[in-house]
């Protein structure tokens, strides 16, 4: 059976024990790592693993030993409880191997939980747990948290009174992060707000948000905006030396200065627009892009995207031969030249 969308979010929560086997499958390493620890941390607990009830076989041992996995199904440990035999990075070439564990399997027998990469809808390993009467397959797929999903994370971290801001400064970190770093960041907030019983607050959030290479992302497109070009060359280095892709870099202006332009052009003023943004702005963030957006005029920032959409079409001409970090780098201090004269 394949499980998707909610029936996928119920299983994750509440695995269901008398399955056979689960197969997640999914092109991000880290989302199929996150999901298989917590399926297999609802069906074992939290001394599972120090109780010698998880067996882990990698794919590798798997093919030079079949028997492995039947073995590990079927084996009796020392301390009662449900049992895990997790088969690690499979692919179509088990299929065949897994099969016979799967009919074999018996109520108290080892659950057989297997994680693969990106698998196609004519996978060997997907007919096998889709088609078996009693296994799960379930797609890991690189979207960012729903809002039951989120909800659920916060109450496991203890987190209860969080206002509506709060509540939009998670949901913009759920999108944003990888779902490990989303979790450390509820694990921060958690014990950041223990035995304080007020509200969380969007300040607090941001206070606990992971410090990366998005900082400094965020300083060129502030510099840029603000007119500041001597400022420029030195933060391009920076960024070029950390292996920032220059078409990426581009379209995060082009994200930046389309914010500016629904401020600015917005009927009711900046002040009033940026309470409607989503996703949302906060802290000192969003009071510096209402400051920038209140010195532009929609005009300006017309000619502004202008420009970037011209940067990013000379970036992708077949003919161009120009270094592609040299040409943003062009675009932005023309930008803010443009900004000195609005």
């Amino acid at each position: 059976m394949k499980l998707t969308g909610r029936d996928a979010q119920a299983f994750f929560r509440k695995p269901d024990p008398t399955r056979a086997g689960v197969l997640l499958f999914g092109d991000d390493t880290m989302r199929v790592a996150h999901r298989r620890q917590q399926v297999i941390a609802a069906l074992i607990g939290p001394e599972g693993e120090a109780e010698m009830r998880h067996t882990r076989i990698p794919a590798a041992d798997l093919r030079r030993d079949p028997a492995l996995l039947l073995d590990a199904i079927k084996a009796q440990g020392f301390f009662p409880g449900p049992r895990v035999a997790f088969v690690e990075d499979a692919g179509d070439g088990l299929a065949d191997t897994l099969k016979p564990a799967l009919e074999d399997w018996r109520e108290g027998d080892a659950q057989v939980i297997v994680t693969a990469g990106q698998l196609s809808g004519k996978s060997k390993l997907r007919k096998l747990f889709e088609g078996h009467r009693n296994a799960l397959s379930i797609g890991i797929y690189s979207e960012p948290p729903g809002r039951e999903e989120i909800e659920a994370a916060l109450r496991k971290a203890g987190l209860e009174q969080i206002d509506r801001a709060a509540w939009d400064a998670l949901e913009s970190l759920a999108r944003a992060l990888e779902p490990g770093d989303f979790r450390q960041v509820l694990e921060k907030v958690s014990l950041y707000k223990l035995d304080d019983p007020a509200p969380l607050t969007p300040d607090e959030v941001m206070a606990c948000a992971p410090a990366s290479i998005e900082a400094e992302l965020d300083d060129i497109l502030h510099v840029v905006a603000e007119g500041r070009s001597a400022e420029i060359g030195p933060l391009m280095q920076r960024l070029e030396a950390q292996g920032m892709n220059p078409v990426t870099l581009l379209i995060m202006a082009m994200r930046h200065f389309r914010v500016l332009y629904t401020l600015a052009s917005a009927r009711g003023g900046p002040s009033a627009a940026v309470q409607s943004l989503r996703p949302p702005l906060f802290g000192p963030r969003r009071e510096r892009m209402l400051r920038q957006a209140q010195g532009w005029s929609a005009d300006g920032l017309e000619r502004a995207l202008g420009m970037l959409m011209d940067t990013d079409l000379s970036l992708r001409s077949a003919g161009q031969r120009a270094p592609a970090m040299a040409l943003v780098e062009r675009g932005f201090v023309r930008l803010a030249w443009l900004a000195n004269r609005r």
